[in-house]
């Protein structure tokens, strides 16, 4: 489908109520079964019913890194995306994976779905582009059910929850840390995720032919400088940032010394003349935001700011006004 103009995005689902059906999938690596466990109990507090997929336990068996077969990966997603009673399809994990399993979606029958929310983040960027690209579906860019920060950081679970529920009241979205890598202001369709991953997608059937028109979101773990100068170089190369509106920057947990990172930021960024802000806050940090993909919004790198112009998920019908929030 064609790259959307800054004023349109991408559909949006509808925001999710309490009572609601959520698929737990792991289209990446394995789980760690307490942090699922206390993930699970997360959801469920909020008033949602977790639905683990088939194969949510698996573990390849030959490859230990990955969370059961490529085919029964791609199933339980396929199944969870076309499920009428499930609203949202959270992933457990990251890792690696999902490149194996991506191209044996059936994108056709996936399209003939109203559109859902996903949640993941890190490896989950190439699932995120591919929902994207063939299904033209806004997705979140957030905390996994069995992640580290997802189960011990109330901050990161709560936004997310405020996003889910009620995604009005998370249309600003800034950090403590957030300020100017390069000054000035950007309008754009919200995209991108975890570096790494947007560099290795690069020419693959669920890669955007270019970033033109976005305000990208980059952020990447342990990776070192000279391997994060190697990724944005790819993308530079491949032309993937050409017509870039702007960039917001998260975390760089494990990847050297900030202040190497940052300059490395800004000499392979500038030269693109776009407004670049430095640490928004989302990504493999110990506390992150949840950052809807394939939104319409304002990037203002000066005042450390990416405003939505249009709430992350639509209206859901008889949505509750205040959702449960304990844990």
């Amino acid at each position: 489908m064609p790259t959307p103009t800054p004023q349109q995005g991408l559909r949006r689902p509808p925001a999710l109520t309490s009572g609601d059906r959520v698929a737990l999938v792991a289209p990446s690596g394995p789980l760690d079964p307490e942090r699922l466990a206390a993930g699970i109990r997360v959801l469920e507090s909020w008033g949602l019913e977790a639905v683990p997929a088939e194969h949510l336990r698996d573990t390849h068996p030959t490859f230990d890194y990955l969370a059961g077969e490529d085919a029964h990966r791609a199933a339980d997603f396929q199944r969870a995306w076309l499920d009428p009673t499930i609203a949202a399809v959270v992933c457990a994990r990251g890792g690696y994976g999902v490149q194996r399993m991506v191209d044996q979606l059936d994108w056709d029958l996936l399209r003939t779905a109203p559109p859902k929310t996903l949640v993941g983040f890190s490896d989950v960027t190439a699932l995120h582009e591919a929902v994207a690209q063939h299904l033209g579906v806004a997705t979140l860019y957030g905390p996994m059910a069995a992640s580290t920060a997802f189960v011990a950081d109330h901050a990161t679970s709560d936004h997310l929850r405020r996003t889910l529920f009620t995604p009005a009241e998370t249309t600003v979205l800034t950090s403590t840390a957030a300020g100017p890598l390069l000054p000035g202001t950007a309008q754009g369709i919200t995209a991108g995720g975890c570096a790494s991953v947007l560099a290795a997608d690069r020419g693959t059937t669920t890669a955007r032919p270019s970033f033109a028109g976005t305000i990208l979101l980059l952020e990447d773990v342990n990776e070192h400088p000279y391997a994060l100068d190697r990724i944005l170089t790819q993308l530079i190369r491949s032309g993937a940032l050409e017509g870039v509106a702007g960039i917001a920057l998260g975390s760089w947990a494990g990847c050297g010394p900030l202040a190497t990172v940052r300059e490395l930021m800004r000499e392979r960024l500038a030269p693109l003349s776009v407004p670049v802000l430095w640490e928004l806050g989302f990504g493999h940090g110990p506390s992150a935001l949840t950052v809807p993909l394939g939104t319409p919004a304002r990037l203002d790198a000066d005042a450390g700011t990416l405003t939505l112009d249009l709430p992350a998920l639509c209206p859901a019908p008889e949505a509750l006004p205040n959702p449960p929030s304990g844990e």
